[in-house]
């Protein structure tokens, strides 16, 4: 399958598939020394590359992300970067996290206001999986 390196800097890699019709996120093991401000710019990027690409899936895999889960901001990504998702056609939203997660195996389903379901998962083969279906 075809894929194309849209971004890449310290943080983590964009990346396209558009054979199977997904833009990912793969995160660096660097990200333990990202800032919120960080954080909220690479999820602007990532929003506005699918804004571009109007890929129907988006693959987060979180499987190196180190950044202290306090510097995240759930309320300022419904407000700001999930609307646009909304707006791109996304129809399946996956995070591919180490096996251990609390949210890894519980069927996928519409968080907030998010128009699209959203999955957890701890293999890559299952995300590629449900996408397909």
């Amino acid at each position: 399958m075809a894929t194309n390196h849209v971004y890449e800097d310290r943080w983590g890699e964009v990346i396209d598939h558009p054979d199977a019709d997904f833009l990912e996120i793969r995160w660096y093991d660097t990200t333990d020394a990202m800032s919120k401000d960080e954080f909220q710019r690479w999820l602007t990027l990532f929003a506005e590359n699918e804004e571009r690409l109007r890929r129907s899936c988006c693959l987060i895999d979180a499987t190196n992300f180190k950044m202290d889960p306090a510097n995240s901001d759930g309320p300022w990504r419904e407000v700001h970067i999930v609307p646009r998702y909304n707006a791109a056609g996304v129809k399946k939203f996956a995070f591919h996290f180490p096996a251990g997660m609390p949210l890894i195996g519980k069927p996928p389903q519409v968080e907030g206001v998010a128009k699209y379901p959203t999955g957890y998962f701890a293999c890559r083969r299952d995300v590629l999986d449900w996408f397909a279906r």
